[in-house]
């Protein structure tokens, strides 16, 4: 045994006497001077301490036509605290949700919608996809000033399941409260955390525990998805199904150094070629047309790519004349590039004859730089093109149909504070990934629940999360035969944001109700 140091020892001895000496500190002219300073140290707490908005709800009725079907519906637009294990509030959620009125609510599919970033509100899905309402737009032409309008949406998911469109914390009018710091939630296993409390208070105030349950993510919106299905089915709710929307599941493909981002960009940036007529001798179909790109990029391109410095030069010609066929980009740009065009150079490159760029989100969206000579575009004009009109109708539209009101402003985005201090680092196996990488939690919860349904919905012009690397990701879950066929995609002509364009919402809703009614029948 180590023997105590005679002075820790005597220490030690008069501590458990009582017997030892006051310090001059403890005398009572200075222990009242501690015991202000306590009281600031409290004051100063409190000062830190982010007071929590009472949990509250603001219920109003309507009425929507979905087919030929008429739906009466609740509106409750509300906040729902959640808590950490001491039972201290955390964050404060808003949420909207949007329940058929008669039945037997109990029993009926519920969804949990949510866009991602990190750092966006749930704002987009809400305002443009299955909600009961849409805000009005012309396809892939920019929504024209003020005013804005909205629209019954004949698309709505209501006439399938209840609806509730949750905004992440430190979005919309969702904060943190308490002595919560971003860090505590504003990370990849944080963030899946805090949607998992605010699921289950949830489904336990409205009694929902027997409905059918889904989750419906959009973009970084289905890396939380991936995660928190896990979640919630390891704390023992299992669910029906989870739909992801422009899907981004191994954020690896960034990385410098990795050729597999070129290959799964190829098919996108050959789909915006062929919807701006850069394709020589356009084929008719791009359905067939992406087909033959797909091919070509999981193998010569794969291949040659593979070569890397050492390829041969006459190889390194074929291939980019090929993708020159398929991209509209001259072959000696290509090989400039060494046969490795990134989305940023493309959207500058594909329209510079004209003068003009395409968009990030949505490749059919035309832009303008200040010149025609830069290496990048200088913004996106897919998201240029609508923000303003969706930011303008939600605030309208939760003051005056929802009755929902706040002194604090509505957060659409708060990518700068959330993104910057995101937390993307997960320990797996004994060790921390060194990129985000998602789709093993999806292929677990797949195996522990076999009746899970996944439906995948890809836009062709999504530079952002290109369709292909869905493709990839998601057949390569490592999933026996029988769980496979629970995978579904859908692919439509449009952007990330696939219900921009009244067309493919019109297909993706076709679509997702044959999902439900396979789902939850």
């Amino acid at each position: 045994m180590r023997q105590l140091p005679l002075a820790s020892l005597a220490l030690a001895t008069l501590l458990a006497l009582g017997t030892l000496p006051l310090h001059a500190a403890d005398t009572p002219k200075d222990a009242a001077k501690t015991e202000q300073g306590d009281k600031d140290k409290d004051k100063n707490a409190d000062e830190h301490t982010q007071p929590t908005p009472p949990e509250r709800s603001v219920v109003t009725k309507h009425s929507v036509r979905v087919g030929n079907r008429s739906i009466d519906y609740t509106a409750t637009a509300g906040r729902l605290t959640i808590r950490d294990d001491k039972g201290k509030p955390t964050v404060s959620f808003f949420y909207v949700a949007y329940t058929a009125d008669g039945g037997k609510n109990s029993k009926r599919p519920v969804t949990f919608f949510y866009n991602g970033g990190p750092g966006s509100s749930s704002m987009w899905l809400h305002m443009g996809s299955f909600g009961p309402v849409r805000v009005a737009n012309d396809g892939d032409k920019p929504i024209p000033p003020a005013p804005y309008r909205w629209v019954p949406n004949e698309q709505s998911l209501l006439d399938k399941t209840d609806l509730v469109f949750i905004d992440a914390p430190g979005t919309g009018y969702s904060q943190l409260v308490g002595k919560t710091e971003g860090k505590d939630v504003w990370g990849v296993d944080q963030d899946a955390e805090a949607f998992t409390k605010f699921i289950t208070r949830y489904v336990s105030v409205n009694n929902r525990w027997n409905s059918p349950k889904f989750l419906f993510g959009e973009s970084y919106g289905t890396t939380r998805s991936a995660v928190l299905v896990k979640s919630l089915q390891d704390a023992g709710m299992e669910f029906n199904g989870v739909v992801l929307m422009s899907s981004i599941l191994d954020f690896s493909v960034a990385a410098p150094g990795i050729d597999h981002g070129y290959i799964v960009n190829l098919p996108t940036e050959a789909a915006i070629a062929w919807y701006h007529n850069k394709v020589p001798n356009k084929p008719a179909d791009i359905g067939t047309f992406l087909a033959e790109v797909r091919r070509f990029a999981s193998s010569d391109y794969t291949l040659a790519l593979a070569k890397g410095d050492t390829i041969d030069p006459a190889e390194a010609d074929r291939v980019a004349n090929q993708m020159s066929r398929y991209l509209g980009l001259s072959p000696q740009y290509i090989k400039e590039a060494n046969l490795r065009v990134n989305p940023s150079r493309f959207r500058k490159e594909l329209l510079r004859n004209e003068r003009l760029t395409v968009g990030r989100l949505d490749g059919r969206f035309q832009g303008i730089d200040p010149d025609a000579a830069g290496e990048t575009p200088d913004g996106d004009t897919a998201s240029d093109a609508i923000t303003g009109a969706y930011v303008a109708v939600f605030n309208q539209y939760a003051a005056t149909e929802l009755k929902f009101t706040e002194d604090r402003a509505y957060l659409p985005n708060n990518y700068g504070a959330i993104g910057r201090n995101w937390d993307w680092k997960r320990k797996k196996n004994g060790g921390w990934l060194q990129a985000t990488y998602v789709a093993d939690d999806l292929a677990d919860a797949m195996r522990r629940n076999p009746h899970l349904k996944v439906f995948s919905a890809n836009g062709y012009y999504d530079l952002a999360t290109p369709f292909y690397a869905t493709e990839f990701d998601l057949t390569h879950l490592g999933l026996e035969p029988a769980e496979r066929k629970n995978v579904t995609f859908g692919f439509y002509p449009s952007g990330h944001m696939i219900y921009l364009d009244q067309t493919s919402l019109q297909q993706t809703k076709a679509d997702l109700s044959r999902f439900y009614d396979d789902a939850a029948p």
